[in-house]
């Protein structure tokens, strides 16, 4: 079995090293940031934090070296998916595509260029250190299922399950994966843009009153908006969000969105609170409190540039 990361950053990295672990896998990683793909190369992939790991595998920053693969796992920034997805297609002709991503729109992205795509969410985060160093802040589980558009056999989906679960990144395969991917997209919307807003940690987000009160009002929107599109949540993003601002949990942790601003990259929030806006202009329901952090993430992205 071969399996590539395409975008082997933070999120990525977990994946990648820990499914090096294994025996019977052959691990692959694609990622344009070339003296990250030397280290690996030659030094190997390190997780340290959660838990201490070095994966051994073949990484590359051209996309022609790439085999024929059994399963894609796309963990790049949702503005990249198109652009990577289409660069690596090739290697995934008789292969599965699954996304690990944050945000709404990255499985039909991926679908405009593979054939056979895998819904997926997953938890754990961490942060890029230097080049082959990943911290590992926070473990967590994934949830697979084929995308409804372009699915994969269930059977495929298992199979990616049962491997990232023997490597030490618990996963399940499940008939739909939109409840857990929903839940996600609304507990992303309701705190990374806050805590990139604030420079605060989630913990430190969550424990101000007023803040809170503003997390729980973009969670009500989000449940609206998929409510309306018939989605069941496979669990509540409150407890979700309660759970992660725990001291031994992810109190100190850094959203994956207050990392790209201190950084001055470019957020996601397009994709988070502006693909619950989008949904929500659609199907007529309102995201007045969506809309107005989507707008000051993105004005305070403008402030970056002249």
């Amino acid at each position: 079995m071969r399996v590539c990361v395409v975008g082997c950053g933070a999120v990525g990295s977990l994946f990648a090293a820990n499914l090096a672990q294994l025996d019977d896998l052959e691990v692959w990683a694609y990622d344009l940031a070339r003296e990250h793909v030397d280290t690996i190369n030659a030094n190997g992939l390190r997780l340290s934090g959660a838990a201490d790991v070095v994966g051994r595998l073949r990484a590359t920053a051209d996309p022609g070296e790439l085999p024929p693969c059994d399963f894609g796992i796309v963990a790049t920034k949702a503005m990249h998916t198109s652009s990577a997805t289409a660069a690596t297609a090739h290697a995934f002709a008789n292969g599965c595509v699954a996304s690990v991503q944050n945000g709404i729109g990255n499985e039909e992205a991926i679908a405009k260029h593979v054939e056979r795509v895998i819904r997926g969410t997953t938890f754990p985060a961490g942060r890029l250190l230097e080049p082959g160093h990943v911290q590992w802040d926070v473990k967590g589980d994934t949830t697979f299922g084929p995308f409804e558009q372009r699915p994969a056999a269930l059977s495929e989906v298992e199979r990616l399950a049962e491997a990232c679960t023997r490597a030490g990144m618990p996963a399940s395969a499940v008939p739909d994966a939109r409840g857990p991917q929903w839940r996600k997209v609304i507990f992303n919307a309701a705190t990374n843009p806050l805590g990139a807003l604030t420079r605060l940690t989630h913990g430190r987000v969550c424990e101000r009153p007023d803040l809170r009160a503003l997390v729980t009002g973009l969670v009500d929107e989000g449940k609206a908006v998929a409510a309306a599109q018939g989605i069941e949540l496979d669990a509540d993003p409150e407890e979700l969000i309660d759970h992660a601002a725990r001291k031994d949990v992810a109190y100190d942790h850094k959203a994956s969105m207050l990392q790209d601003v201190e950084a001055r990259r470019p957020t996601e929030v397009d994709y988070l609170n502006g693909g619950i806006a989008g949904f929500g202009r659609e199907l007529g329901v309102p995201t007045p409190l969506n809309e107005a952090i989507w707008a000051l993430v993105r004005g305070l992205e403008a402030s970056w540039t002249r």
